[in-house]
């Protein structure tokens, strides 16, 4: 078993097993309060021209995509389960 702080997740790369697709590195993840249960990885999208057009919708990798966490590698495994989308905006107080 490897123990890992959620800080290192984002020098992990996230790939697509199935289409071996390099999808990028977390950057967030949703968590199902007051549980504290992680339900999907947040990977932002791709730069639009060099940047300046701003990014692609970001992937949110549901928990149940991911096939294994490596030392420095997520393998994700799926071909419907990966959705695209803006991540749901921070809120610090409800």
């Amino acid at each position: 078993m490897m123990l890992c702080n959620f800080s290192e997740f984002r020098y992990k790369e996230v790939i697509n097993v199935r289409s071996g697709t390099r999808l990028g590195y977390v950057c967030d993840a949703q968590f199902q309060s007051p549980e504290g249960r992680i339900t999907a990885l947040i990977v932002p999208g791709k730069p639009r021209y060099l940047g300046l057009f701003g990014r692609e919708d970001d992937y949110i990798l549901p928990w149940e995509c991911i096939s294994r966490i490596g030392e420095d590698i997520i393998l994700v495994e799926s071909d419907h389960g990966i959705r695209r989308g803006k991540s749901a905006p921070k809120r610090w107080f409800s």
